[in-house]
């Protein structure tokens, strides 16, 4: 579960880093690597959806783990 979330965590990161270069320099790296919307930047999008949503998760153990 542990390689699971350091997965999670480190494509999220590099989902946000491209949000960021977005931002702030209208560049969309997954774009610019992968095409744009083409098939395979379109499984990036959604591998960096899946992993975002999969770390919601973190709310729920953090909240347990402070009532231990």
């Amino acid at each position: 579960m542990k390689a699971l979330d350091y997965t999670a965590l480190a494509i999220a990161f590099i989902g946000a880093l491209n949000w960021g270069l977005i931002g702030l320099f209208r560049l969309d790296l997954v774009a610019t690597l992968f095409g744009q919307m083409s098939w395979l930047s379109r499984i990036v999008y959604v591998i960096v959806g899946l992993c975002g949503l999969y770390l919601l998760t973190f709310f729920g153990r953090i909240g347990n783990r402070q009532g231990e």
